[in-house]
């Protein structure tokens, strides 16, 4: 389908009222290409299958026009949207609750793994007109009967080739034969593999299909890198790099109103000109905020997307994505706030090992690769703020006026038979105040002996590893594996696509580095790479499958186990 579109308003598209209400709120005037293409098919009942990236607006394409067909006076769950992972869950949730605002008795709940069940079941109590989850905690509520589907008449599969990707697909056949015949089915994938292909030809009634192109979206004159987040603090990540990065005037994008002001006043107290730029801001002081980063009265803004948009200020040399924005788009706009006007400009993004995902989600859509970076080592920082230093005493000896100085010292040194350079250590250190003018290094290296695997055998800050005997690899061939055991097998029905999906949703590994399964009646054993970070690990413990805890850890081998005497399912 081609992108030349007329220049159709929202309002011009049969939405309910108030969504395009909202919609005009949020700053939106004209839809995109996808919402263009999509929209009137789904307003209409039609089944549809797009293809377009993340980033071209489709989750407007399809919450809209779906938002538009609720009856809203039954609080039954009339829409569910299948994601891939519980980021994109809570993303396509929150702006599900954001077109709705102003529809009333409206609910949406988000259910995906790694959270409690308390709170959704509560929420799946009360009435949720949308549900919003990940494939294997929809099964498990669909089960407990926690979720019913009699009522729904609205389904959307989010990035399937994701889904796909991380071995749902199984799942989400076995969601996709427990809904209503009548159902309405919307499927949305950036790639057409053959098995999203198959899916679709099976599930989906005379599907209109849309296609949207993506070209380059960002400024060839902006740097762009990622630092991985891992095994420091964001907070000093950020100011090594404020520390060793020359800039003019940056903005640190976050994603809360609370995160805005958290931050401000963390680097205030670093001695940073900073103020946080926020939608609940007044426009007089917004204004009044952008007037003093422009004049240089400032130099860091720590701002959310909505309050930035618009910002255009020749100055700001540098982007940090101190937050990465769940939706590539954002990322798109955010960076556009440097390299301006010819300029060249610094993007920085901040990706921790579970938002891989994401990383790679801003790549397809912006069309290139992001240059992983390093952070500056605490040497590096310490031997720039020593010349720093230094400056500041050649600075003063040239422009400053020493006479009282030089004559009280003089007599202190008289007086107290003190050694002049000592007197002007003591000097130095008053002015330093209480903190410190150096990192201290010894930190740095805790931190590196904290990253490396634990290898003791009883070790009580992480579970000892062994290497497995056989480990079949997939992708990297030299890639170092462990072998773990899992408490779930197939007495609990398991398949090795739901422990896939669980393992690549929770941790971020991708599908081609998890190795060989292999299904008992009680328990299963699945290889993953060495060298699995501690939070990940933790985080794996609390995931669930098939309803049941995964219960991760190191498998010591087949002792006393039934392993024999069922014959193992190995994944293909």
């Amino acid at each position: 389908m081609s992108q030349d579109t007329p220049s159709l308003t929202f309002s011009d598209m049969g939405l309910a009222p108030a969504l395009v209400r909202a919609v005009h709120e949020s700053g939106y005037e004209t839809p995109s290409a996808i919402q263009i293409a999509s929209i009137p098919y789904l307003l209409a009942g039609r089944d549809l299958l797009g293809q377009a990236q993340t980033g071209t607006g489709k989750t407007a394409a399809f919450a809209l026009p779906l938002l538009s067909n609720l009856n809203l006076d039954n609080p039954i769950t009339q829409i569910l949207v299948l994601t891939p992972t519980r980021e994109l869950a809570i993303q396509v949730a929150e702006a599900f609750q954001h077109y709705a605002r102003h529809l009333p008795n409206f609910h949406v709940v988000p259910i995906y793994g790694g959270s409690a069940y308390g709170d959704q079941i509560r929420g799946l109590k009360r009435g949720a007109q949308v549900v919003v989850g990940t494939p294997g905690r929809v099964m498990d509520h669909m089960r407990k009967g926690t979720l019913r589907l009699d009522g729904l008449h609205g389904l959307v599969l989010d990035e399937a080739d994701e889904m796909l990707r991380m071995g749902f697909i199984d799942d989400v056949e076995w969601i996709l034969e427990q809904t209503p015949p009548q159902r309405q089915i919307a499927l949305f994938s950036a790639t057409m593999p053959s098995e999203i292909r198959r899916v679709a030809d099976r599930y989906l009634k005379d599907p209109q299909v849309v296609k949207i192109e993506v070209r380059a979206l960002t400024n060839d004159s902006i740097n762009q890198r990622y630092w991985l987040v891992d095994g420091l603090h964001k907070l000093d990540a950020l100011t090594r790099i404020l520390e060793s990065e020359p800039f003019e005037a940056m903005i640190v994008f976050v994603r809360t109103k609370a995160a805005t002001e958290e931050l401000t006043e963390k680097l205030a107290a670093r001695g940073y000109a900073c103020e946080a730029l926020h939608g609940d801001i007044a426009q007089q002081q917004r204004e009044r905020t952008v007037s003093r980063i422009k004049d240089g009265r400032l130099d860091i803004l720590v701002a959310t997307d909505v309050a930035a948009r618009g910002l255009d200020v020749e100055r700001i040399t540098h982007v940090i994505n101190y937050d990465i924005p769940t939706d590539p788009e954002a990322y798109v706009h955010r960076i556009g706030r440097t390299g301006r006007a010819g300029r060249s400009g610094e993007a920085l993004l901040f990706v921790s090992l579970r938002e891989r995902r994401l990383l790679k989600a801003i790549e397809r859509t912006i069309g290139r690769e992001i240059s992983r970076m390093q952070l500056p080592t605490i040497g590096t920082v310490n031997q720039l703020r020593i010349e720093r230093f230094k400056n500041r005493i050649r600075e003063t000896l040239a422009t400053q006026d020493l006479d009282l100085y030089t004559r009280l010292v003089a007599e202190y040194e008289e007086e107290e038979s003190t050694d002049p350079l000592m007197i002007a250590a003591a000097l130095a250190a008053m002015a330093q105040g209480e903190d410190s003018l150096l990192l201290d290094e010894r930190e740095e290296r805790r931190t590196q002996r904290s990253e490396r695997p634990e290898r003791g055998r009883d070790s009580e800050r992480g579970p000892r590893r062994e290497r497995s005997e056989r480990p079949e690899r997939r992708g990297d061939a030299d890639l170092a594996m462990i072998r773990y055991r899992i408490e779930v097998g197939s007495a609990h029905d398991v398949r090795p696509g739901s422990i896939v999906g669980a393992i690549a949703n929770e941790a971020g590994i991708e599908g081609r580095h998890i190795g060989r399964i292999q299904i008992f009646e009680q328990f299963s054993t699945v290889d993953l790479p060495d060298g699995m970070p501690p939070e990940i690990f933790s985080a794996l413990q609390r995931v669930r499958v098939c309803g049941r805890p995964l219960g991760i850890s190191v498998d010591n081998g087949p002792p006393s186990d039934d392993r024999e005497r069922r014959p193992p399912r190995r994944r293909s």
